[in-house]
């Protein structure tokens, strides 16, 4: 499965990729790279459409608290032919590195 680290994250944010977070919405709130949008691991099966359409001409980035659960994502989109690739590290390796985070509850 194809796997980033948080700085190719950081370069592919920059150039506009799309960032999904499969945690737990307490998880999200409490700590999330700015930009990622919360689609919890459960209902990925539910969003493909999502993620087919956030594919389209664009990179599509899978993040959790570690690199576990976005693993399963990735392997999942992949074989239904989405474009993801892994964050290695997940959230946890992007805030320790003391790159940019938001908390709190998103607004609507």
């Amino acid at each position: 499965m194809p796997e980033i680290d948080i700085d190719e994250l950081d370069r592919r944010r920059a150039a506009g990729a799309a960032v999904f977070d499969v945690r737990e919405p307490d998880e999200y709130e409490e700590v999330r790279i700015p930009g990622a949008v919360l689609v919890p691991l459960a209902t990925v099966p539910e969003a493909v459409e999502d993620f087919r359409a956030a594919a389209a001409g664009r990179a599509v980035c899978v993040v959790c608290a570690v690199g576990g659960r976005s693993g399963q994502a990735v392997g999942f989109l992949r074989a239904l032919g989405v474009d993801a690739v892994n964050v290695a590290g997940g959230t946890k390796a992007w805030h320790e590195s003391g790159k940019p985070v938001e908390t709190g509850p998103v607004p609507a």
